[in-house]
């Protein structure tokens, strides 16, 4: 069998293995110096306004909308001002008062489940809501980042809350009429650590120093760890008609005064917002749950959907860009794809799986020679509605480039690396990809080698076919692969790539013979025949690649392989 195939199966059982032995993983608490911080508090005596902050944040996180509504100034404001002497208690728990103030939450929410997935950039949860904060921090309430799709278990596993520390502002003050007198209330900085505890369905933010606005290239995002969020929060409210004595301000009040510019009155005007603080974001990274990451990668290999296979394992290189299975599984599942995105174009049934993997290689061989349009041309550029071969083949190409680097030994990436780097025409990087196999691979390793000269030999004829420029010596160095890979091959199949390999090298020499071309045709349709699963349709699909066909139609001397062809498809 051929490298490739091996090296599958081994993969497959390796798979299987971490599936098994790797079942659950603790996750790591916040960051130490949280727990310092925290572990100090828990020491000092808490205040009623830390307090406040922490049940309102804990509320939005375990959905409660009747402690959210009664800790919510914004939501209490308008049950005051609409009586003269204020409100004595909350409205009763099925009061659609709630539904009204956790709706206005929600909208506020909205731009952060905003879903961009365009291609095989999907992330995990692959359906549904993802909250990803791709904006500036600041643009967002602070009760976004504690919100119930991250506190409920699922989707998410939850979030703590952690009390760091507060201080006093100068009294915020608002008016509970219009024209009324303006009324002060003491007011305090809370600050609250929160950490998601799991990072696939933590929140994302784009990684700090990402260019932005101005480029066209694709910024870095990162699985949130832990932020610091700020609370505002007021005191001394009974006294004037509220039903409690503190309440966090989020969202700003929507009633109030317009001013003769056009401005609305701020209820309550205080010196601070609540908002997260940008320096003070934690990410996930390698080292803080490596065997979840790797059980990640083993679960992903068995999705039946390929969005929810790319999603999950996105996920887990967003939080360690070097992780080795998800690498490995990315890419394998990504090729295996664009070989079967060949068949629809070719229409051909092949049962040998072996056979069926050159056939599928072979037709993006000569594809990328000349259209190329679906392996250049993008899902976001062309319009699409879904994904292409592009998208595929771009997404597929970073991640064996990363694998190749931290598992150079992983020889079958490497194989897999040079064809998709052919296919997108990166010619040069392709002829020393499957150089550099060459001589990894020692002599006595005779089907390996063998292959990799046959690739090597392809990545040469490719260069030339695209440039048209016949002088270029690869062509023939291409003839002397082949030659090689032909002495050490021991399949039938791997004998005909290397005859015919031969053959299409010679299209493209300055002076080419025909009649070396028809010998080498001969002798790869005497190997064909003995191919396992092979039929006259794949043939004349090997005879029929265009530059070849154009030489095999216009010289008579190649009319007994033609009329051949033509009799058996008959």
């Amino acid at each position: 069998m051929r490298l490739q195939i091996l090296q599958r199966d081994c993969f497959r059982i390796l798979l299987a293995g971490s599936l098994s032995i790797v079942t659950a993983m603790p996750l790591i608490d916040a960051s130490s110096a949280s727990a310092a911080t925290a572990a100090k508090k828990s020491k000092q005596t808490v205040t009623s306004a830390e307090m406040t902050a922490q049940r309102y944040a804990e509320a939005m996180g375990t959905g409660n909308k009747v402690g959210v509504g009664q800790l919510d100034f914004a939501c209490q404001y308008p049950l005051v001002a609409a009586v003269p002497r204020g409100i004595k208690t909350y409205p009763t728990d099925s009061d659609p008062v709630y539904d009204s103030c956790w709706q206005r939450l929600r909208e506020a929410h909205a731009p952060t489940l905003t879903r961009t997935d365009v291609g095989m950039e999907v992330l995990w949860p692959s359906n549904g809501e993802l909250v990803f904060f791709s904006e500036d921090l600041n643009r967002y309430p602070a009760s976004a980042f504690v919100t119930d799709l991250l506190g409920l278990t699922p989707p998410g596993t939850g979030f703590t809350v952690h009390i760091v520390g507060s201080t006093s502002l100068p009294s915020a003050s608002f008016r509970l009429r219009p024209n009324g007198p303006i009324v002060a209330a003491p007011t305090t900085l809370v600050k609250l650590s929160i950490s998601y505890q799991d990072p696939l369905t933590a929140p994302l933010t784009y990684a700090s120093g990402s260019v932005k606005w101005t480029t066209t290239i694709k910024r870095t995002r990162r699985a949130l760890k832990e932020i610091t969020v700020q609370w505002v929060v007021l005191s001394g409210l009974k006294k004037h008609g509220f039903a409690g004595d503190q309440a966090v301000v989020n969202l700003p009040v929507t009633s109030g005064s317009i001013f003769g510019s056009g401005t609305q009155e701020q209820i309550p005007f205080a010196t601070e917002t609540s908002h997260a603080l940008p320096n003070s974001l934690v990410w996930w990274g390698p080292t803080d749950s490596p065997g979840l990451l790797t059980a990640a990668a083993a679960r992903a290999a068995t999705f039946p959907e390929l969005r929810d296979r790319v999603a999950l394992l996105n996920r887990v290189l967003i939080i360690d860009p070097n992780q080795v299975d998800a690498l490995t599984v990315l890419s394998q599942h990504l090729y295996a794809v664009i070989l079967r995105e060949a068949t629809p174009y070719h229409k051909l049934t092949v049962k040998d799986p072996a056979l069926d993997l050159v056939v599928n290689e072979h037709f993006w061989n000569i594809y990328s020679q000349s259209v190329r349009v679906d392996l250049s041309l993008g899902m976001e550029m062309g319009g699409f509605d879904k994904p292409t071969t592009a998208d595929y083949l771009y997404r597929m190409l970073s991640a064996m480039q990363t694998l190749a680097i931290v598992r150079p030994k992983q020889l079958d990436n490497r194989f897999r690396l040079g064809v998709a780097l052919r296919w997108n025409n990166d010619q040069e990087a392709s002829i020393e990809t499957h150089r550099s196999l060459v001589t990894a691979i020692p002599a006595e390793q005779r089907a390996g080698r063998a292959e990799a000269l046959l690739q090597l030999a392809w990545s040469r004829v490719n260069k030339v076919a695209w440039n048209r420029i016949f002088g270029d010596l690869n062509i023939r160095t291409a003839y002397q692969d082949a030659d090689e890979a032909l002495a050490l091959a021991d399949l039938p199949l791997d004998k005909f790539m290397a005859e015919y390999t031969k053959a299409y090298s010679l299209l493209f020499t300055p002076d080419r013979d025909n009649r070396a071309l028809l010998e080498r045709l001969t002798e790869a349709k005497r190997w064909f025949a003995e191919i396992p699963g092979q039929t006259p349709d794949i043939w004349n699909f090997f005879i029929g690649a265009e530059s070849l066909k154009a030489v095999l139609d216009a010289d008579p001397i190649f009319q007994p392989i033609l009329a051949q062809a033509e009799g058996k498809k008959e």
